[in-house]
């Protein structure tokens, strides 16, 4: 039997995105795999197809702008570079199955499906990605809303990354989607030994405004001298990384590491003792955070320290993996970090060690590829 086409459409770069280099990794296992995306993913198994363009000059952001304010929200998306060069690039041609990742592909793949079926995967609650801009609340909002009113029912299949965004998806839009987490792989090494006298505490991921990582920084000056951080960033905001690593050279147990691939974060941060972070809702969606790096904080087999963000909180207390702050001002996290000890800190450890192999990507792949398997034909040649 000829083994199903498979598309998995993505306008990020696939070489760094970890959510769709798991889904890539495990399509590779049940079919011939083609991947549509802004960066080569480098990955046995995957033929790339290159959609990434210029970026809008004045002229047509400014034409968009209008569009987007009219409400025409059909030919804005059609507009759009990425929208035209991968229509054009995947013209005639036929998939068993596409994966579409994120609101921005849904148009797209739902014009391309033909006798296939399609997954549509919602990294985010779309409507209310940036809702704490002003900006996009007036122009990108409602085309957002707009695109899940209109294509979500018409997909085959749903998935999300968190039971909030679920919830949130099925009221709105009336769809009821699978939940399959951002876990990482498992790693079987066991939890480093606890040192008396110090916390080593980690914090890694995108560097943006919006996530106020100032925040875990100022939490440091309302701690004892057993606490440093250290943060591994990256990002292209680099007037904010600037002003970071201002506020840090003030701050003697504040360091920055270069950051690594996402697969070695694990083991290169296995030999600190806890993972932060500290993320205030400003939007949906950080509310509902369940990000890459607190089960890379699992993997590593840490004990974890958080704000009071629902989801992150609710596998923090079912798996005792740490504490959780009242609110999330620094003071509140600084308050929660200070009842830790030597003990407390190698109990969470172990009950990391304890978690990883249920909070890991073995796991979780198990229910995208039910979803896969469900929608794939028994005898490709019947599509």
């Amino acid at each position: 039997m000829n083994r199903p086409s498979i598309l998995c459409l993505s306008f990020s770069d696939l070489a760094t995105d970890p959510r769709v280099r798991r889904q890539m990794h495990l399509l590779t296992q049940v079919g011939n795999v083609s991947a549509a995306g802004l960066g080569d993913p480098r990955m046995d198994g995957v033929q790339f197809i290159n959609v990434a363009c210029r970026r809008k000059t004045l002229l047509p952001r400014l034409l968009a702008a209008l569009r987007l304010k009219l409400h025409c929200f059909e030919t804005h998306y059609w507009s759009i570079n990425c929208v035209r060069r991968a229509a054009a690039a995947l013209r005639g041609r036929g998939f068993d199955l596409i994966v579409a990742n994120d609101a921005e592909t849904w148009p797209l793949a739902i014009a391309l499906r033909g006798r296939g079926r399609v997954l549509f995967d919602a990294h985010e609650f779309a409507p209310r990605e940036f809702e704490d801009l002003w900006w996009w609340r007036l122009l990108v909002r409602p085309s957002r809303d707009y695109i899940c009113r209109q294509y979500l029912p018409r997909a085959d299949g749903v998935v999300t990354v968190c039971a909030g965004i679920a919830e949130e998806l099925q009221r709105c839009y009336g769809v009821r989607p699978a939940v399959v987490m951002n876990a990482a792989a498992y790693r079987p090494a066991p939890p480093g030994p606890v040192p008396p006298g110090r916390i080593r505490m980690i914090h890694h991921g995108v560097a943006l405004r919006s996530r106020k990582i100032e925040n875990m920084i100022r939490a440091l000056d309302l701690l004892d001298e057993r606490f440093t951080l250290d943060l591994m960033l990256v990002g292209q905001d680099t007037c904010y990384l600037t002003s970071l690593q201002a506020l840090a050279r003030a701050r003697p147990r504040v360091r920055f590491r270069t950051a690594v691939p996402t697969e070695r974060i694990p083991e290169e941060t296995r030999d600190y003792e806890l993972g932060l972070f500290l993320l205030e809702p400003t939007n949906f969606n950080y509310l509902h955070a369940l990000p890459n790096k607190f089960f890379e904080f699992v993997q590593a087999r840490l004990a974890v320290a958080i704000g009071p963000s629902p989801e992150m909180a609710r596998l923090v207390r079912a798996h005792d993996l740490g504490v959780v702050a009242e609110d999330f001002t620094p003071a509140a996290l600084a308050r929660a970090l200070q009842t830790l000890t030597v003990g407390k800190i190698a109990h969470y450890k172990q009950n990391a060690h304890r978690a990883a192999a249920i909070l890991c990507w073995e796991h979780e792949s198990k229910i995208l590829l039910n979803e896969v398997r469900r929608l794939l034909p028994s005898d490709p040649c019947a599509v």
